[in-house]
């Protein structure tokens, strides 16, 4: 019996160290070669500090900001661990906040969003990507659409022309 296991066994050892050791650690260090930007992460350095990534957004809650997609991240709560608390792109956490359409809580939430924007800008319609979060919660990008329903806020907060903020 130990003659039929026993290629079972070996080609399992085999395959597991192939593709969870040496298939992963030899796309790490391609990838670390040839990119070697994007694989430590896009880090956004200012005055030699990190302060982001270009790949994961961040809370802009001031006027003078364009806003981003919003996040679907979250994080114990350190008064209840049963519960979670928001933590907008909590890169340790990303992922989808698994709430279906139908769920009260988030098409409240997506109606409160489209209240909020529509005070901000009456005369256009709201671009979904300001009212949606992605698949895990941390893209900051947003859609020409959503970055222009935005110019109007903008330009006053910033005193300038709405020209002059369409092409920041």
């Amino acid at each position: 019996m130990l003659k039929e296991i026993r290629p079972a066994i070996v080609l399992l050892i085999a395959l597991t160290v192939i593709t969870g050791l040496l298939y992963p650690l030899a796309m790490t260090g391609i990838a670390g070669t040839i990119f070697p930007y994007q694989a430590q992460g896009s880090l956004i350095e200012q005055g030699g500090k990190v302060i982001g990534s270009a790949l994961i957004g961040q809370v802009f809650a001031g006027d003078r900001y364009f806003h981003g997609r919003p996040s679907a991240t979250n994080t114990p709560d350190p008064k209840d661990a049963t519960k979670t608390i928001d933590a907008p792109y909590n890169a340790a956490n990303s992922g989808g906040s698994n709430l279906g359409p139908t769920n009260k809580a988030l098409v409240d939430r997506v109606k409160g969003d489209v209240d909020k924007l529509k005070q901000e800008n009456a005369s256009a319609p709201v671009p979904i990507d300001l009212v949606t979060t992605s698949g895990g919660g941390l893209d900051p990008h947003i859609s020409p659409e959503a970055a222009l329903f935005q110019v109007p806020r903008v330009a006053k907060a910033r005193n300038l022309p709405e020209i002059a903020c369409a092409s920041l």
